[in-house]
């Protein structure tokens, strides 16, 4: 396994650098200092970047390296690492290969043992998370979903049995619809967050039911503008829900899990009391193992 050594001056290195998903201060100073430093940056546009680097006066030279040319620029970069060169990886904004382009290129430099190093920062979906008040200890990020309706409700149908918080990323252009299929597939109740051009000037975070939610899009114009960030509860399931599980049932299942995996004694407490399995199930994970 080779890893990159601080000490080792003359090994060339990729640094994966996270970038702002909209406010230019959202940024780490480590971030600045290694796109001030490193011989190259790639950038997914270097129009784009370049409003980056000039707010903060780094004047780096760069190259693209996008979903069309990734696979090209693999040879190249390879070559300048080879070399001793240091280079910069960031995509449009937020953290890259999230949705974005260089898993291509990351996979082909690791493959060949060659330095990949990451410089955490901004993730849009870590931020709409945060801010959701949806469960955050397990969840699913499915990115974009298929631009066509059909595609897109045999992809949620996939994902309706999931009992994890699911996280999309989504345009303006599909927002709506996107919005009514999950409304259509997961249910119209399930509780979800919008989050609309996180850390920008018009940021916007709305909460409610996907059925409410899909009336909050229509009701004016400027809530479809911009990025999205989709954040879907578990059906069912609050984050209080630990808290509102009846002690009886807690008991029957601390009993039922010293000879049950958690699902199946999860199941059978709830039917016990009438509860719904999933909010069981999530009891009996957190549950520590009996002594």
């Amino acid at each position: 396994m080779a890893d990159y050594n601080r000490s080792d001056a003359g090994q060339g290195v990729l640094f994966v650098v996270a970038t702002p998903i909209g406010n230019l201060e959202d940024i780490t100073l480590r971030a600045l200092r290694v796109l001030q430093e490193v011989d190259l940056i790639l950038a997914e546009d270097t129009r784009h970047t370049t409003r980056l680097l000039q707010h903060h006066g780094i004047d780096t030279p760069m190259l693209s390296l996008h979903e069309h040319n990734e696979q090209q620029r693999i040879e190249q970069v390879r070559a300048r690492l080879e070399g001793g060169a240091k280079l910069a990886l960031v995509s449009d904004a937020g953290t890259p290969l999230i949705s974005d382009p260089g898993f291509v290129l990351v996979r082909a430099l690791r493959e060949e043992g060659l330095p990949v190093v990451p410089v955490p920062g901004p993730s849009a979906l870590v931020a709409a998370l945060s801010v959701s008040g949806l469960p955050t200890d397990r969840f699913h990020f499915e990115g974009f979903l298929p631009a066509r309706s059909a595609a897109r409700r045999k992809r949620l149908a996939a994902l309706a049995a999931c009992d994890e918080t699911l996280v999309f990323y989504e345009s303006c252009h599909r927002i709506v619809d996107s919005i009514d299929d999950m409304a259509e597939v997961l249910g119209a109740q399930r509780p979800a967050v919008v989050c609309r051009e996180l850390t920008k000037q018009y940021e916007q975070v709305g909460s409610g039911t996907l059925a409410s939610l899909g009336e909050w899009l229509l009701a004016d114009d400027n809530h479809r503008r911009g990025e999205f960030v989709v954040v879907v509860g578990p059906e069912g399931r609050s984050p209080n829900d630990a808290e509102q599980v009846d002690e009886a049932a807690l008991r029957t299942l601390r009993v039922l899990l010293e000879e049950l995996p958690p699902r199946q004694a999860a199941r059978l407490a709830a039917r016990c009391h009438g509860l719904k399995p999933r909010v069981l199930y999530q009891a009996a994970l957190d549950m520590k193992p009996a002594q």
